[in-house]
């Protein structure tokens, strides 16, 4: 598992999405209890190694290890626990950042064939939640369980990054992908549906 935590690193940094040490992955090892591998804190995600992780407990502290887990690593914890989640994802791709700051409210997505690879149908209403940000994880963790809804696999936090998750690390990433495309489709159309012009 943790060799695959490297390899997703790489790809989202190569798209950069992972920009010096910025964001972190993690994969659930098990449930009971709750063991999740993370990516350490302070790491260039984009030579990141097999070595650069490490084993977390439900509340996102490390499990006999003295490496520093991500900051974010509680809330990795609390979505796995809350959303059943298998792998959890986060990134700092410019298009979900712009988009919160456009609808604090949160992002409203319909009639989009895109919409298929983030695991919804193209004609649903799909609304992708954004919340304040916080360096405070339990605070974080507060307002992602407040909006959660099970059909929607997705966080946006306001001036910060995406958390995506899914069953494994792939199926996030293909989610992670499809949801960056929606959202940049959303913000660069968005004077189109707006009637306002440059």
């Amino acid at each position: 598992m943790t060799a695959e935590l490297a390899r997703e690193c790489a790809r989202y940094a190569a798209m950069g999405w992972m920009r010096g040490t910025s964001g972190n992955l993690s994969v659930v090892l098990q449930r009971d209890p709750l063991r999740l591998a993370v990516t350490v804190s302070g790491v260039d995600k984009g030579e990141i190694t097999a070595e650069d992780s490490v084993v977390i407990d439900s509340e996102g502290l490390a499990v006999d290890s003295d490496k520093v887990p991500s900051a974010e690593a509680g809330l990795h914890a609390r979505i796995a626990r809350v959303a059943g989640a298998g792998a959890v994802v986060h990134v700092h791709a410019l298009a979900p950042v712009v988009a919160a700051e456009h609808w604090p409210d949160g992002v409203v997505l319909k009639d989009l064939e895109m919409l298929k690879g983030f695991g919804r149908y193209d004609h649903e209403e799909v609304v992708i939640p954004v919340v304040r940000n916080s360096q405070d994880m339990i605070e974080l963790g507060d307002a992602f369980e407040k909006g959660f809804d099970p059909k929607v696999p997705a966080l946006l936090v306001a001036r910060h990054g995406v958390y995506v998750w899914g069953d494994d690390l792939v199926q996030a990433r293909h989610r992670l992908e499809c949801l960056e495309w929606l959202l940049r489709f959303k913000v660069e159309t968005r004077d189109i549906f707006t009637g306002r012009h440059s």
